[in-house]
């Protein structure tokens, strides 16, 4: 029997992530909101009927191998007729409403990495703060992201007088009480209901997370603490 080779670290990367708006008509304000988180289109294809493909590099992909890579397009027929029959048959949304329902809801408004989402590593704390800025301003007054939008912050655990001071300091992070599971770095939660997820098909969170600098041996991606 021949030996099983298995490939290190290098023979692999993440390549791509789909994602699915959820009508024609929020075609456009998605791919607006991928282009205000930073990343990179690649590609735009017309299918006509306001059915648009899209393809968003996360950083420029030096290999050409289409790693890094956001798809976006519409929630193709038989996963938009699964949510439907989902949601009718829990009767979301009517008085009769299966109290599982609320439960999902008050689980994902307490924790935003309950159901499947996406995560981005930043190299910059500021460029973080920035697009939250950015993003909170979209939400309050672009025509096409007003009130699609909701953003969360988990700001360091204290401990570090310099991590303590910076957030104390943050003009997002200061603002939350919420901590991150672990050391020396942020997280910021962008939940919209541009893209489909989750078992009702409501909302997805695209997550973006920061390591401080000069902590790359332990912190919170490499090392889970739970709070005693």
């Amino acid at each position: 029997m021949a030996d099983v080779k298995t490939g290190g670290a290098a023979d692999k990367q993440l390549g791509h992530v789909a994602l699915h708006y959820k009508t024609p008509a929020d075609a456009p304000r998605a791919a607006k909101l991928m282009a205000l988180l930073g990343f990179k289109k690649q590609q735009e294809i017309d299918f006509g009927g306001g059915v648009m493909f899209y393809q968003f590099m996360v950083a420029d992909d030096a290999t050409h191998r289409g790693a890094g890579t956001f798809y976006l397009s519409l929630l193709p027929p038989p996963l938009a007729n699964i949510t439907r029959v989902i949601r009718e048959e829990l009767r979301v949304g009517s008085p009769q409403e299966h109290p599982a329902v609320a439960e999902l809801r008050a689980g994902q408004a307490q924790d935003p990495e309950m159901n499947f989402h996406v995560g981005v590593l930043l190299e910059s704390l500021e460029e973080m703060e920035r697009l939250m800025a950015v993003l909170a301003e979209a939400n309050a007054n672009d025509p096409d992201l007003k009130g699609r939008l909701k953003l969360v912050g988990n700001k360091a655990k204290p401990g570090d007088a310099a991590i303590d001071a910076r957030m104390a300091a943050s003009p997002f992070f200061s603002q939350t009480p919420r901590q991150c599971y672990g050391k020396f770095g942020v997280q910021a939660f962008v939940e919209t209901d541009l893209l489909a997820g989750g078992p009702l098909g409501e909302n997805m969170v695209i997550e973006l997370d920061y390591v401080f600098a000069g902590h790359q041996d332990e912190h919170m991606f490499i090392k889970t603490e739970l709070a005693g």
